[in-house]
């Protein structure tokens, strides 16, 4: 799968010194208006303007290169776990940074939020898997390998990192946007381009300020548009990864159709933040449509493709799946002539087994105990069968069972 990999990379490139050039030409504009010279001339405002968008981008690049994955992380809302807090899912990832070869298993993060849905940041020397409370309640074990080793595919390929550095130049594009039409509330251009039209250079002044609000007003747009086009090819990759790491494209297959289907919101995802997650939680709506702005290929071609492969679970039937429903190739000759034959392990079935609400209402239980363990609550298990979940709150040396009127002792922090 190289092949596929390297011509993502040269495509992020491409798109990444495209982002570079129009935060340069925004950065001129906005420096032609505010930093004109006394003379009328525009020039040396242009070049400042450059320099300042070219230091404000080093500055959060350098950010984001060592801080990235935190900064990520802390706007998602995401805390780590322990083993001890999460013991399945921290083996489930453990066993897919196995089978794809990581440096290091990634460290696991939770999301408080009934939106099922799921992210990975970082490099394989330095990565993070965050998924919400509603996904770890939906889902099967079998599904969440699936998405988890979707996102550990996204790692493998390099994917989280370029998409960190398209992030960060989007960022600065809209704060560069954002600081000009400031700066016209303020009045600062009005008073540069008084000075400038008793010169004589009014007029050329002017024209500049029109562009350069119209190029402020639409740079974001432009940035949004290269910035999504960077992942949409990505996530057949991620699931072509997955199939193989898993043996079983039915339990990701399974677990999109769930994702797609769940449209409550995620109040942690902003449009910087959302082309990261297996699938779009702001576009969710759209999921099945493939437009200008989609981030992700259709969801339901992607189930599709992964309910195709037959019997087998490796790179050639995913490719041969892949031509099927999308009448084109997506994995090179050269990878596919030494791609391993796996054959799929389990039984595909073709409707997605659904958990009993038991089950379901166990695994939210479960998630939302681990969150009272970040939260520090105490646990005291009553013979009668109650849980009792103690909050840190507690200031009382005695805590009485509701069912059974058991007294217990409370260690007070």
């Amino acid at each position: 799968m190289w092949e596929a990999i390297s011509a993502n990379r040269s495509k992020s490139i491409v798109l990444i010194v495209l982002m570079g050039m129009l935060l340069a030409l925004l950065g001129a504009v906005i420096g032609g208006v505010f930093f004109a010279g006394e003379d009328g001339m525009l020039a040396g405002g242009a070049i400042l303007g450059v320099m300042i968008a070219g230091f404000i981008w080093f500055v959060m690049t350098l950010v984001a290169l060592f801080q990235g994955r935190n900064i990520l992380l802390s706007i998602s809302g995401a805390r780590e776990v322990s083993h001890s807090d999460a013991p399945q899912l921290y083996n489930i990832v453990e066993e897919m940074s196995i089978a794809a070869a990581l440096p290091k298993p990634p460290k696991v993060y939770i999301m408080e939020d009934k939106a099922p849905n799921a992210f990975a940041v970082g490099t394989p020397e330095n990565a993070a898997v965050a998924i919400t409370t509603g996904l770890l309640s939906v889902l099967s074990r079998d599904e969440l390998q699936g998405v988890m080793a979707h996102e550990i595919g996204h790692i493998k390929n390099l994917d989280t990192k370029f998409m960190t550095i398209a992030g960060v130049m989007m960022g600065t594009i809209v704060i560069l946007a954002d600081v000009f039409m400031r700066g016209l509330i303020f009045g600062g251009g009005g008073r540069r381009r008084s000075s400038s039209s008793d010169k004589g250079g009014g007029q050329l002044q002017l024209i500049l300020f029109l562009i350069a609000l119209v190029f402020a007003i639409l740079a974001p747009l432009f940035a949004q548009l290269l910035y999504l086009a960077c992942s949409r090819s990505r996530e057949y990759l991620a699931d072509a990864s997955a199939a193989v790491f898993t043996r079983y494209p039915e339990g990701l297959a399974s677990a999109l159709e769930k994702i797609s289907a769940n449209h409550s919101k995620l109040a942690s995802a902003n449009r910087v933040t959302a082309p990261m997650y297996i699938v779009n939680p702001i576009m969710k709506a759209h999921a099945g449509g493939n437009s200008l702005f989609s981030t992700h290929p259709p969801t339901n071609e992607r189930i599709k493709v992964l309910r195709s492969m037959g019997g087998g679970a490796g790179l050639k039937d995913y490719n041969e799946a892949f031509t099927k429903i999308c009448g084109k190739a997506i994995i090179g000759e050269t990878t596919l002539r030494s791609a391993e034959v796996l054959k799929m392990r389990g039984i595909t079935t073709p409707e997605p087994p659904q958990l009993p609400k038991n089950d379901i209402k166990r695994q939210t239980r479960e998630a939302t105990d681990i969150l009272h363990r970040l939260n520090h609550f105490a646990f005291i298990s009553c013979p009668c069968g109650v849980r009792l979940k103690i909050p840190p709150q507690f200031n009382k040396p005695i805590c009485k069972c509701p069912r059974c009127g058991k007294e217990h002792p409370v260690k007070i922090a």
